[in-house]
């Protein structure tokens, strides 16, 4: 028995006509006739009294009248609670993580959101690796980026699928800023601003000082830094050359800083993190599924 044909029986028991039924469901006389045949004929119940003027309803029929009614409005409040449920997901999301151009892919998936779920609210917080684990761990934040190489060992994670490519920022009057690429010996003997991170890990997890290799200690390091816009403006001041992440200072042509690559070229990955076992909001459960989809790790 189909939600549908109860929805015609119904329809005929209201008008008390087939032809004022099926003016009401807008589909032709002879459909509805056909579906009320074969729903007699499933039932074995002779359905309706039919006269030359008017449709009655049979015992059977009235007893039917009053359990579909039941019916369809049960599939109906479901159906309008489902609904409800979807359009008005609302609440806020907390997303922390390094300065990284990766940050694009999230934005896409709010962006995408806010089209169906223009009531969640999203809360960025910037930091190193040690600063969103901390708050991860303390339950401020539902979602971290880390930049590779990360502990990941106490989260659920999805990798973002691109590269953050590491490089120098100078100021164009520099000497280096004539070199298309920075190698190691080009930072041995010139003022360096590094972020904190860098210069916090040890030689094993640091990616950086692999790269550079066995003189990584004997690098200046005048300035350290946690957000790139600090380190930026050290630079623009003269105080050194800082090593940042390409694509988050701003080195476009009417700026006064450019960007140079390090060689060999030297890139980090980067991952989504979460709590294990961590008991999202409806908010955050459904941010989380669509960045799955995203980047095809449901």
């Amino acid at each position: 028995m189909e939600l549908r044909v109860l929805r015609y029986f119904l329809a005929v028991a209201r008008e008390g006509s087939i032809t004022a039924a099926a003016d009401f469901l807008h589909i032709t006389q002879p459909t509805v006739s056909r579906q009320l045949k074969d729903l007699e004929q499933e039932l074995g119940k002779k359905l309706f009294v039919r006269s030359s003027h008017s449709i009655m309803l049979t015992d059977e029929g009235l007893l039917l009248r009053k359990r579909a009614e039941e019916l369809v409005d049960m599939v109906t409040k479901l159906e309008a609670e489902f609904s409800s449920m979807e359009e008005t997901v609302r609440g806020d999301v907390y997303i922390g993580g390094g300065e990284t151009d990766a940050m694009r892919q999230i934005a896409r998936v709010i962006k995408n959101l806010q089209s169906t779920h223009p009531h969640i609210r999203y809360h960025l917080y910037s930091g190193n690796e040690d600063d969103v684990a901390e708050r991860l761990d303390k339950g401020l934040l539902d979602f971290g980026i880390l930049i590779q190489p990360a502990d990941l060992s106490k989260y659920n994670h999805i990798h973002i699928p691109v590269h953050d490519v590491w490089g120098v920022i100078m100021r164009r009057d520099s000497p280096l800023a004539r070199q298309d690429i920075i190698r190691p010996a080009d930072l041995l003997n010139v003022p360096v601003i590094c972020s904190r991170q860098v210069m916090k890990k040890t030689f094993s997890h640091n990616e950086f000082a692999d790269w550079f290799g066995e003189d990584f200690d004997k690098l200046n390091v005048v300035t350290t830094y946690n957000l790139a816009y600090n380190a930026a403006i050290m630079v623009d001041e003269g105080i050194g050359y800082a090593i940042v992440l390409d694509k988050i200072v701003n080195t476009s042509a009417d700026s006064n800083l450019c960007f140079r690559p390090l060689e060999p070229r030297l890139e980090s990955g980067l991952n989504m993190v979460w709590k294990k076992h961590q008991i999202f909001s409806a908010a955050a459960d459904l941010f989380l599924q669509k960045v799955q989809t995203q980047f095809g790790q449901v």
